[in-house]
Order: structure tokens, then C-alpha cells, then sequence
């Protein structure tokens, strides 16, 4: 046989109808004067490539007309050029939580440019779960990202048993080996409650989330450090235990009224359950910020729009999908790369309920 007809793909029709020579990479990296691992990187959407050489090699892909073979590349390479964003949350939280759509957001924009698919799972409950276990152990996707850390989570340890590329929305704790992107929550809260306290609050309360996750434990601890600063005892009939949700805010921050009629600020870990807790505020005849002060976290769309606007701690967080899809791009074209940790700066957004 051949070598043209071992290579079916080497021929390609030309002016007239005629078979041509397909263009090789090596003739694109001649023509861009480039390497042909530098032409491979900037096919496979690398970000480790200057902007100089990729437009070297972009234009000579567009003057030789290369077009890769992408069955070929799967068989060497074993990629699927498909990345998985997991929810491990039910699909109403998914859609009535601007920090999802965020994130998503970012990950999409990150992703635009390269020739990477984006997979969308929820997991919500143990029959999903054995599922994508079961679809990540195939092999089917060449990195994972997970938003909604929580503790107990079985789904990082596999990502680091199977030794995926992958990159979470926040951490387990202290010791996470997998890399991660979030914001400075500890730093965020104690901004908001230091805030709440130099206005005159002196009985500052807080709604959090849940605390199987260390993003919720981190903010509290935040409102608890602001607190012990400035000298005030930490009182846990002052914490409000809630979900993340504006529904939980609600019935927490009822609670916490029941218990403490007297308090004067509330530090809420989401702009939605801040949005829930300032309509119960508002039912119990507390006007806010005159009786009552409200912070939430996020600086979501939410708080620019509750009566009054909110003030909120503002965490980038399509900033945060970007850097997320940055992380496993570069974990994905150089395996064994070792794991980074990324964490975001917060800033206090004032507005008039504080």
C-alpha cells in the first residue's frame, strides 16, 4: 500500500476538483517560524503561548488553509477537548443564585477561544452521583471544574484518585491538594462586621451558610475575628444558621429576632439570604438602616436591587470562573503540573442599608 493511501486524510481537492497535498503542521511552523510544539499549543487552545506566536501561527494557518485532524489527535493524545462544570446542588439553587450564573459566565468567556466544550452536570442526588462517577472514571472529559464545595463531598477525592485535572470554586480546608480559586472570605467578613460596628451597631448578628463548607465557616470566622478586634464578646445566639438560600435568610433571620429583638446590624454570608432577611426586617416594622443595618456578600445583581440597595462585600466572581478555566487549561496541556491556590481580593460596596 501507498503512503497516500495509508494517510487517507493527506489529499484534499483542490481548484478544478483535484487532489492537493493537505497542509502539515510542520508547514505551518515553517511558515510562522515557530516550533511545532508551538503550533500544536496554539491549535489546542493553550494559554502558554505569546500573543506574538499565536498570531504568527494563526496567520499561517489561515494562508496554508490547515485544518487539523481531530479524530487523529483524539486517538494520540486520548483528549475528548471537553471540560465538566459540576453543581453538586438541586437545580433551583442553580437558577435563582446570581453567583452560578457568574461563574458560569466566566468559564464560558475564559473557554471562548480555545476548542474546548463545556459540560454543565448537576448532582443532586447519590443515583447522579454513582453516574458521573462512573462517566469521570471513563475517561470522558479532560478536566472538571466544581463549584458548591462541600465537606463531605465525595467527588474531589475521586478527581484526585483518578488524577484528573480539576480546579474547585472554593475549598475543603486548609490542606486542599487540589487546586482552587476563591475569594478572600475570612478578609470580606470582617470588613462588613468592622463596618457595621464603627457606624454604632452594638449588637451585631450574622445569617450564614451552611457550615459544611469552608466557605461559610471562613466568613463566620471573619465575623467572629471583627468582633474579638473590637473588644466585643462573640455570642452564638447572635448566629443565624442558614443554607445560602433567600428562603433560609427568611427563617433565620426571624429566629434571630425572636432571640435577640435588641440587635442593631446583621452581617448576612450571601446577598440572597440578606435579600430574605431585610423582608422580614421590613414585615417586624424595623426600618433599615435606621433601626436595623444590613450587609450581605457577593455584590450580586440582588443587591443593587432590594429597597434600600445593599451593601454588600463585592467577591469578582466571574473573575474567579476565568481564573478557574485558566488553571485547568494549563493543568490539562502540562499534566503533572503542580497544584496552585488562588485567592481573590474583596472589597466593601456601601450603599444605603449600611
Amino acid at each position: 500500500m501507498s503512503p497516500t493511501a495509508q494517510r487517507p486524510d493527506a489529499l484534499h481537492p483542490g481548484a478544478g476538483g483535484r487532489a492537493t497535498a493537505r497542509p502539515t503542521l510542520e508547514e505551518v511552523a515553517a511558515l510562522a517560524g515557530v516550533g511545532r510544539g508551538t503550533v500544536s499549543r496554539v491549535i489546542n487552545g493553550s494559554p502558554r503561548v505569546s500573543a506574538k506566536a499565536r498570531e504568527a501561527v494563526q496567520n499561517a494557518i489561515a494562508e496554508l488553509g490547515y485544518v487539523p485532524n481531530r479524530a487523529a489527535r483524539t486517538l494520540v493524545t486520548s483528549r475528548t477537548d471537553s471540560i465538566a462544570l459540576v453543581v453538586p446542588e438541586a437545580e433551583t439553587r442553580l437558577f435563582s443564585e446570581p453567583y452560578f450564573s457568574d461563574i458560569i459566565s466566566g468559564v464560558s468567556a475564559e473557554l471562548a477561544e480555545t476548542d474546548m466544550q463545556l459540560l454543565l452536570i448537576l448532582v443532586r442526588n447519590q443515583r447522579e452521583r454513582d453516574r458521573l462517577s462512573a462517566y469521570l472514571t471513563a475517561q470522558r472529559v479532560d478536566g472538571v471544574l466544581v463549584v458548591s464545595v462541600h465537606r463531605d463531598d465525595p467527588l474531589p477525592g475521586l478527581l484526585e484518585s483518578l488524577e484528573i485535572p480539576s480546579v474547585l470554586a472554593g475549598r475543603r480546608g486548609d490542606l486542599e491538594p487540589l487546586s482552587y480559586v476563591h475569594a478572600d472570605n475570612a478578609g470580606g467578613a470582617r470588613m462588613a462586621v468592622r463596618h457595621l460596628l464603627r457606624r454604632g451597631c452594638a449588637q451585631v448578628a450574622t445569617l450564614t451558610g451552611p457550615l459544611d463548607m469552608e466557605v461559610a465557616q471562613a466568613r463566620l470566622g471573619g465575623y467572629r475575628r471583627a468582633l474579638e478586634e473590637a473588644g466585643h464578646a462573640y455570642d452564638e445566639e447572635l448566629v443565624g444558621l442558614a443554607d445560602f438560600t433567600e428562603e433560609g435568610g427568611r427563617v433565620a433571620m426571624r429566629e434571630l429576632l425572636a432571640r435577640r429583638p435588641e440587635l442593631d446590624g446583621v452581617f448576612c454570608a450571601s446577598d440572597v439570604m440578606a435579600a430574605g432577611a431585610m423582608q422580614v426586617l421590613r414585615a417586624a416594622g424595623r426600618r433599615i438602616p435606621d433601626d436595623v443595618a444590613v450587609i450581605g456578600f457577593d455584590d450580586s445583581i440582588v443587591a443593587r436591587h432590594t429597597d434600600p440597595p445593599m451593601t454588600s462585600v463585592r467577591q469578582p466572581i466571574e473573575e474567579m470562573g476565568r481564573t478557574m478555566a485558566r488553571l485547568l487549561l494549563d493543568e490539562i496541556h502540562e499534566r503533572g503540573r503542580a497544584r496552585r491556590q488562588v485567592v481573590l481580593a474583596t472589597e466593601l460596596i456601601v450603599r444605603d442599608s449600611a
